[in-house]
C-alpha cells in the first residue's frame, strides 16, 4: 500500500510520478525499496487520470449488505430458517466489504 501512497503524495503535491520520485518518497518514509514494484506501479498509472480516479472512488455508493441476490421467493419456512442464520450472514458481509475496503485488488498487483 505504501506503493500507492507515495504516488497520492505525488500527485497531491504536483510532482511527476516517476520512477525516481516513487523511490525517493519511499526511501523517505523508510521502506526497503523494490525497484520492480516501483516500474509497475509507474507503468500502471501512466494513463491514469488520478484526480478522477479518486473522486470516482469517493463518488461510489457503498455495498449494499444483506438481501437475497437472486430474487428468490420466500416463504414462511424460509423465514424461519434465515432468521437462524443472519448472524452469520452478516459476519460474512462485514469480512467481505472490509476486504473490499482495504484496498485489496491494489495490494494484490503490488504485493
Amino acid at each position: 500500500m505504501e506503493y500507492v501512497y507515495a504516488a497520492l503524495i505525488l500527485n497531491e503535491t504536483g510532482e511527476e510520478i516517476n520512477e525516481d520520485n516513487v523511490t525517493a518518497v519511499l526511501e523517505a518514509a523508510g521502506v526497503d525499496v523494490e525497484e520492480s514494484r516501483v516500474k509497475a506501479l509507474v507503468a500502471a498509472l501512466e494513463d491514469v487520470d488520478i484526480e478522477e480516479a479518486v473522486e470516482t472512488a469517493a463518488a461510489a455508493p457503498a455495498p449494499a449488505s444483506g438481501g437475497s441476490a437472486g430474487g428468490d421467493v420466500e416463504t414462511a419456512d424460509d423465514d424461519d430458517e434465515e432468521e437462524a442464520d443472519a448472524g452469520a450472514d452478516e459476519a460474512e458481509a462485514d469480512e467481505e466489504e472490509e476486504d473490499e475496503e482495504s484496498g485489496e485488488g491494489l495490494g494484490e498487483l503490488f504485493g
